[in-house]
């Protein structure tokens, strides 16, 4: 009987301790699962910054990739963004990797991962043809280039993307789910190929804070992706942010700041070693200095070029000329037009033709990728400086084939896909333009 009890009561003991378990991973984050997941360059071209939004806070931020398995990580932050509901963007920067050479990756933290994408970095040096889709404008609703563009993207046709300003229309209305819902649309293009932007007007809300938020660009932690330049290939690009020009309530410093750096830049760029190594230099801003639209609320006010109102402090195009910046590009009005080498209004064509060693920069405006606000018109009667002009539409492939030869052309999605526009600048005398002042009206 003793023995019967003892053997009882040692079956309870052990089975007492099967019941009792050790504490599991605690999973208590609901809306931890990354979305709107985008990359672009860092400081250098092998240099890769992955950016993701979660809505709830995971404590982690990391990234999973390789060039044939994933078996790399990196870890990065995360920080809150207040306007609207409130969420956290993610950054990890992939340092060092291995120049022309497809990576494969997924982002997240213990609480969830993305799905897996791959991007291709460049090749090392200047001697490749660069490819990049070059358009601004592009909102949620009425995003007519956003198919071609992600086809594109996934069928490996670009190396980079350029968004002159103007997204969603706009990130921060209804709490900013509009921004949201943008960033859901553009991710199979952003996830894959290098998204790079400066701001436009319909970003300025809340003194841009969806635009800084949100983007990730070279020297984010100096001027929070509003200006700034990097090299790729055999060409130098420079971003700018033309609305200092025009939202003065938020003072003075902006503009003053930007203004110095550029001038620092440019001449930097210009340096013999570096102009040698990189000759083309490409500038991009939201606003254009020049315009033939119909519409009379922008093409009248030319402060980026003529500088700020009253005061004409700050101008630009005089920087254009003298550190020979060879292509300009902006948005902002939503339609197509490319100018002759252009400067004060006046054309100066070049040596043989008027894009073979032109004498002025080159202006293309590529703002008609779609939006809620449709495209615009022309004036009737085009001005002289005015080579080309398009209301469909469509944004802009631009290819780098080396150190003399840049090719553009314009695509229309109106006409399913068709070229409508295309040239070539050869330019064998980089540098800044010297003869404009002694050149007249042709």
């Amino acid at each position: 009987m003793y023995l019967f009890l003892i053997l009882l009561s040692l079956g309870a003991v052990k089975a007492s301790i099967r019941t009792v378990r050790e504490p599991g991973p605690v999973y208590n984050c609901s809306y931890c699962q990354p979305e709107q997941i985008h990359i672009a360059f860092g400081e250098k071209t092998n240099d890769i910054l992955v950016t993701w939004t979660t809505f709830n806070d995971t404590g982690e931020s990391r990234v999973q990739y390789g060039a044939l398995t994933m078996d790399k990580e990196a870890r990065g932050w995360n920080t809150q963004f207040k306007d609207g509901r409130g969420q956290w963007i993610h950054r990890v920067l992939l340092k060092d990797l291995l120049f022309n050479t497809k990576y494969t990756y997924h982002c997240g933290s213990q609480y969830g991962w993305s799905e897996r994408f791959t991007f291709k970095t460049p090749p090392q040096g200047e001697n490749w043809v660069v490819r990049a889709a070059i358009y601004g404008d592009m909102g949620t609703d009425n995003a007519h280039s956003l198919p071609y563009l992600q086809d594109e993207a996934e069928r490996d046709n670009f190396d980079l993307i350029l968004h002159v300003g103007d997204f969603a229309y706009d990130m921060y209305e209804q709490q900013s789910r509009v921004g949201d819902q943008f960033m859901r649309q553009i991710q199979p293009l952003a996830a894959i190929v290098p998204y790079m932007t400066c701001p436009g007007n319909h970003e300025e809300n809340h003194n841009f804070s969806n635009y800084k938020e949100r983007f990730s660009m070279p020297g984010m932690g100096s001027f929070s992706s509003m200006f700034y330049s990097w090299d790729v290939g055999p060409v130098h690009f420079v971003a700018i942010n033309t609305e200092a020009y025009y939202f003065l309530n938020y003072g003075l410093g902006p503009l003053v700041n930007q203004y110095e750096w550029l001038k620092r830049d440019l001449a930097e760029a210009n340096r013999p070693k570096n102009r040698t190594k990189r000759p083309w230099i490409v500038l991009y801003g939201h606003r254009p200095m020049y315009c033939s639209n119909d519409d009379d609320d922008d093409c009248p006010y030319e402060y980026t070029r003529l500088g700020i109102p009253l005061l004409g402090m700050f101008s630009l195009e005089p920087l254009l000329k003298d550190f020979g910046v060879d292509v300009v590009i902006w948005a902002h009005e939503h339609s197509y037009e490319r100018t002759w080498p252009l400067y004060d209004h006046k054309v100066y064509n070049g040596t043989r033709g008027a894009y073979i060693n032109p004498g002025a920069p080159v202006h293309v405006i590529t703002g008609s990728a779609g939006c809620r606000e449709k495209t615009d018109g022309f004036v009737s009667n085009p001005p002289a400086w005015s080579a080309f002009r398009s209301s469909d539409y469509g944004f802009t492939r631009f290819r780098a084939h080396n150190g003399t030869h840049l090719y553009f052309e314009q695509v229309s999605v109106d006409q399913y896909g068709k070229v409508v526009d295309s040239f070539w600048i050869l330019q064998e005398r980089h540098g800044p333009f010297k003869n404009i002042e002694s050149q007249s009206r042709p």
